[in-house]
């Protein structure tokens, strides 16, 4: 299934699009894809999934710490795009959007090669956190050829027009990060959120969902009324699976909560 096919069927049912986190290989392989069956099971509608990376710049202090407890525990490209693979065998109608970074995916080319791994693993498309419209021209071409999405980013720093700009490029949908800063729980949203949201929904020709800081069913509430088409949650699913990463009941407990508050 295309991202735009789980977000018009989350809109059928009424509700917003759950995106679950987790980057992959936290705590470690075996653990990590525990870990993404409870999210499927508790009611994500994507799943995206984190490449580990020694420098990832937009993270917070949470999916900082995840993903070196996974690169100690051994992740690796490699090993991510294998984990990828196996639950993409395993659930072929469920969304995959890894994110990761330029120098990991695309790395001193066009990305072709890590792409067409990503599309045979069944990715529907893929977050370059670090990558704009303005240097990602040759990276989408080849996205288009493996049948891949390049979801990008705009923030509230983001002006009006290249907001439009950004979301005219963006496939899939369109990842509306809520606040100015890195990633990571808080305990309230942005007043502006809501002004944010009908903003870029009124520019964007594909869904908007909504990620950064958002961390309770209140939050997802919160989005959800502001007429978001997808509400993002990542840090609060790993803060859920606790420091070793394996308190799945936790997890599992949180994303149905999650899940019910999508609903108008």
């Amino acid at each position: 299934m295309s991202t735009s096919a789980a977000f018009a069927t989350a809109k059928a049912e009424g509700r917003s699009a759950l995106v679950g986190y987790l980057p992959a290989g936290f705590p470690d392989v075996a653990g990590s894809i525990e870990a993404l069956r409870v999210m499927v099971d508790a009611g994500c509608d994507v799943l995206e999934v984190g490449l580990p990376y020694s420098d990832p710049l937009a993270d917070g202090a949470t999916l900082q710490r995840a993903s070196q407890v996974a690169l100690s525990a051994g992740a690796s490209l490699e090993g991510s795009l294998r984990l990828i693979e196996r639950i993409g065998a395993e659930r072929p109608d469920l969304p995959l959007v890894p994110m990761g970074y330029a120098n990991q995916v695309i790395g001193g080319g066009d990305g072709e090669t890590v792409m067409r791994r990503l599309a045979n693993a069944g990715a529907a498309g893929v977050i370059v956190a670090d990558l704009t419209p303005d240097e990602g021209g040759a990276f989408e071409a080849v996205a288009r050829d493996v049948g891949m999405a390049v979801v990008y980013l705009v923030a509230p720093t983001t002006p009006p027009e290249r907001r439009a700009q950004v979301a005219a490029r963006s496939g899939g949908f369109l990842y509306c990060v809520s606040l100015i800063g890195l990633t990571g729980a808080r305990s309230a949203l942005a007043p502006e959120v809501r002004d944010l949201v009908a903003d870029v929904r009124s520019v964007s020709p594909v869904p908007v969902a909504v990620g950064f800081g958002i961390s309770t069913p209140e939050h997802v509430a919160a989005i959800t009324k502001a007429d978001a088409d997808g509400v993002v949650v990542a840090s609060a699913l790993v803060d859920a699976l606790g420091d070793d990463g394996r308190d799945v009941e936790a997890a599992r407990t949180l994303a149905v909560a999650l899940r019910e508050a999508t609903a108008r």
